[in-house]
């Protein structure tokens, strides 16, 4: 199986949506933009959040497994997918590339 790597590309807080529809919360994410994880055998790496997790193992485990493609084309290197978390109010997007 391949190693995946995964980069936390871009960090978005959506303060409107947050200040109209979440309720108060004292800890959110820890995921900070250019930090880097790599998956090995399609497992989810020590350190990255489960939840952002769910959103890309099935990206991750295929990448692994040396299949792609994603969406007929989706992305220019079809061995690789932008995957953001599944959180609406401060979304992670993370840019997951087979490596090996």
């Amino acid at each position: 199986m391949k190693k995946v790597r995964i980069v936390a590309m871009r960090r978005v807080e959506h303060r409107d949506l947050m200040a109209r529809y979440e309720n108060p919360i004292e800890h959110a994410c820890d995921v900070l933009e250019g930090q880097e994880w790599v998956s090995i055998d399609g497992r989810c790496p020590e350190g990255l959040c489960p939840e952002a997790w769910k959103s890309m193992r099935e990206f991750v485990e295929a990448l692994a497994r040396g299949e792609g493609n994603f969406f007929d084309g989706w992305m220019r290197n079809p061995h690789s997918a932008m995957i953001s978390c599944n959180d609406g109010f401060r979304p992670v997007s993370f840019f997951i590339a087979a490596i090996e």
